[in-house]
């Protein structure tokens, strides 16, 4: 069994990255199948692993929500507890989809600078200097 500060600050995925990129693209209703397939001690490693991404935010509080309290704690200490808690608040309020939770991605349509033009004085000197 990992220690609480293993499993928090290990980079290790505990699931195959094919189940995560699936969990990732789940709908809500599909979410929840296929975070059965995976034990419970994983379970709650993966929630953690998830919630230290914030684009997996998401996924790590729906994934939480599946796991006993105990499992959070053993696995990531006060962070597996402020998990627990957060995925029990979703529970309560009506909290967005997964897809739909995240921020919109918006584009500047405006150039980021204007760039003044260059000067070719320097290249017409060196030109001029070199004999061809």
């Amino acid at each position: 069994m990992f220690s609480s500060r293993d499993a928090y600050e290990s980079d290790f995925c505990p699931v195959r990255d094919e189940l995560l990129g699936e969990m990732y693209r789940a709908s809500e209703s599909g979410l929840p199948r296929l975070v059965e397939s995976v034990s419970p001690d994983a379970r709650a490693r993966l929630a953690l692993f998830c919630y230290r991404r914030s684009h997996l935010h998401s996924l790590a509080v729906a994934i939480a929500a599946s796991c006993s309290e105990r499992d959070l704690i053993e696995n990531g200490g006060r962070v597996g507890s402020t998990l627990y808690a957060l995925s029990r608040e979703g529970s309560t309020k009506s909290s967005p989809s997964l897809s739909g939770g995240r921020k919109p991605i918006t584009l500047s349509t405006k150039p980021l600078s204007v760039l003044a033009p260059l000067d070719d004085e320097i290249d017409d000197e060196i030109s001029e200097a070199v004999p061809a």
